[in-house]
């Protein structure tokens, strides 16, 4: 059942701001993946409104590199899009991980990165990664542009820094977020597949000869919102990669994170999860280096 009372298509930014100055509660959808979902269970802010659809405007697909090595990738992208993307290969595979375990093929082929994320739920599989990338929002709204590192772009469950007329527009990572890192991305969940996480990781390390320069750990579903381990981060830096370093650093975690119980996992459960998960992604990440120095000889 849906109370869609109209729809309109955007073909610029500007149409978007013109439109919803004439109407403020109208949602904008792009894959439609969530925003469909929540209009046909009639949720708060889905019954009775208006539909702006995004994908025409041009600007909103991009994937490029800026003169200074920032990544930006436009908030239109599917998760297809971005997993297959030879700049994402290149400079962010620990992205085009974690995108390719959303649902089935068939929401990767329409679900974009900027619904994920503009969704605000804890369990997006993109968002601990893009945490980990201390990635950069590029909001725009009829009155200028704003950037909002992810971080505080998320202010609680399903709750995010974007007011009526403004856009996701660009998410951007800079050089030196990425550059030098690699790492791993696990996610929990009941099933392999088409599945919500009842727990997810993410991990970016810089080492060498085998001691961390730096070390950033994002978890999903271990808080209201994704949640970076900063404490855990600070003590893994200047260690040697070792097992007892390691769980040392997984219980190190447990300080950060404020896991709960649902009728998806206990919060015992989760707790363990978030001692061990980190360990494990540094391990594979530490591998996912060698086998690609391997490759360039």
């Amino acid at each position: 059942m849906y109370d869609i009372t109209g729809y309109h298509e955007a073909a610029t930014l500007a149409d978007v701001f013109t439109i919803t100055g004439e109407k403020p509660t109208a949602r904008l959808v792009a894959g439609g993946t969530d925003v469909m979902v929540k209009a046909r269970e009639m949720k708060s802010g889905y019954v009775g409104c208006d539909l702006i659809g995004i994908t025409r405007i041009p600007e909103l697909h991009d994937i490029y590199l800026e003169d200074d090595g920032t990544l930006v990738i436009g908030a239109m992208n599917t998760f297809s899009e971005i997993e297959h993307h030879p700049l994402i290969k290149a400079h962010l595979h620990l992205l085009g991980e974690a995108v390719a375990l959303v649902g089935g093929p068939q929401t990767r082929n329409v679900g974009t990165i900027g619904g994920n994320v503009c969704n605000g739920a804890t369990s997006a599989d993109s968002a601990p990664t893009l945490f980990a990338y201390n990635a950069v929002l590029e909001v725009h709204s009829s009155a200028g542009i704003k950037n909002v590192p992810i971080a505080d772009f998320y202010k609680g469950a399903g709750w995010v820094d974007l007011s009526p007329g403004e856009i996701l527009v660009k998410i951007k990572i800079s050089r030196q977020d990425y550059e030098g890192y690699t790492g791993h991305y696990t996610k929990f969940a009941q099933r392999q597949a088409l599945d919500i996480a009842n727990l997810s990781c993410s991990t970016l390390v810089k080492q060498t000869d085998g001691i961390i320069e730096d070390l950033r750990i994002c978890f999903g579903v271990a808080a209201p919102t994704p949640i970076r381990m900063y404490t855990a981060e600070a003590f893994a830096r200047g260690l040697t990669i070792t097992d007892e370093n390691l769980k040392a650093i997984g219980a190190k975690c447990l300080e950060d994170t404020n896991t709960r119980d649902s009728w998806r996992a206990s919060k015992e459960y989760r707790d363990y999860l978030v001692s061990i998960l980190p360990g494990r992604n540094i391990v594979e990440a530490l591998k996912v280096s060698a086998t690609k120095k391997e490759e360039q000889g």
